[in-house]
């Protein structure tokens, strides 16, 4: 069963999160994940507003869990934490 990994961002330093941007997209496809959506227009109808929504479908939980964990993301998310605010999950497909 598939899952989607969902991240709800507020970005605070551009220049560096394109770099956490572009080894997150090196290690998501490593890990068979696709981009389903990624920062385009959105509307807020409950909740938090966060500017940058992105969400990818990996081919298992398993699978998106595992990227989460992995070495290369492990690098992208070190430039995550110095630029964004953010919220991520991974929700199994139904």
């Amino acid at each position: 069963m598939g899952a989607l990994w969902i991240a709800h961002v507020t970005v605070t330093d551009e220049e560096t999160y394109g770099k956490y941007a572009k080894i997150a997209t090196e290690a998501i496809a490593a890990h068979g994940g696709v981009f389903l959506a990624r920062g385009g227009k959105y509307t807020v109808l409950e909740g938090k507003d966060r500017p940058r929504n992105v969400v990818a479908r990996f081919p298992s939980m398993e699978a998106a869990v595992e990227c989460y964990n992995s070495p290369r993301y492990q690098e992208a998310l070190e430039y995550a934490k110095q630029a964004s605010e953010r919220d991520l999950m991974v929700v199994e497909e139904a």
